[in-house]
């Protein structure tokens, strides 16, 4: 039986099966790997994912796509978790995970967040997304790609583009070059602030006018004297400042709200 892609689900399946093979290299499955995978889709990744583990969970929304996998594959080697990525609790799985998968491009960004919270349970992740977001991810500090999920994301890993993968890799063919990354991450100690909410405040803020100058877009949170103390040059922009550097001005503002 034929699966028509659902666009709601953000459905395009990997059908290239040298693409496929480049993805399972470089995944390197052992087979006592406790692993994931998110929107299992037909299979392309689960196949070969399964004949070299010893068992595969796959989290999935689709509810014809999880009776098909129910069919083809045996319960105790495939353990399928039906419902929606965005609120399925990695805390279920055994630590430390490793997660892949092809990611519905239209809430990716959401997703990439969500993983991030699991970070301490996690050894590597590798996903297929839309080029333009991995080009992102992987941002140095003043290009045009980089941005806030650029910042948020190399806060807690360590990120590499490992492939390109056209569009008639896949069916229906979307209409964006599409890549694969590899998340992996960081040391506890790599780069730390002490009020992780404010962070992502502070990130928010900075990028939300991006054109605009960190004396306008963090003026709710720092003045001249702060920026002087800091050693930050209030005319640069969000886009010059890295990872460490937005740390540092977090775990000032958080010093100075308790007294410090």
């Amino acid at each position: 039986m034929i699966h028509k892609a659902r666009k709601r689900f953000g459905q395009n399946f990997l059908v290239d099966e040298q693409i496929i093979g480049d993805i399972i290299r470089a995944i390197r499955p052992e087979p006592a790997d406790n692993m994931v995978e998110i929107g299992p889709g037909l299979g392309a990744l689960t196949r070969p994912l399964l004949k070299r583990l010893n068992h595969l969970h796959v989290v999935e929304i689709d509810r014809d796509i999880i009776a098909r996998l129910e069919n083809d594959y045996p319960k105790d080697r495939l353990i399928i978790h039906a419902g929606d990525a965005l609120k399925f609790d990695l805390t279920q799985l055994p630590a430390p995970l490793r997660v892949v998968g092809n990611l519905p491009y239209n809430i990716s960004s959401p997703l990439l967040f969500y993983f991030a919270e699991y970070a301490d349970r996690i050894i590597d992740m590798h996903f297929m997304l839309q080029n333009e977001v991995v080009e992102r991810m992987v941002a140095e500090p003043s290009t045009a790609a980089y941005g806030r999920l650029s910042v948020m994301l190399q806060y807690r890993f360590h990120m590499e583009k490992l492939l390109d993968v056209p569009p008639e890799s896949f069916r229906p063919s979307p209409k964006v070059d599409s890549a694969i990354v590899r998340l992996i991450p960081l040391p506890p100690n790599e780069v730390r602030v002490g009020n992780e909410k404010l962070f992502a405040k502070i990130v928010a803020s900075a990028f939300g006018q991006r054109r605009k100058t960190l004396r306008n877009t963090l003026r709710s949170y720092l003045n001249e004297a702060d920026f002087e103390k800091l050693g930050i040059d209030a005319q640069l922009r969000a886009e010059n400042l890295g990872v460490a550097e937005f740390a540092k001005v977090v775990n000032y503002l958080d010093e100075k709200a308790q007294g410090g």
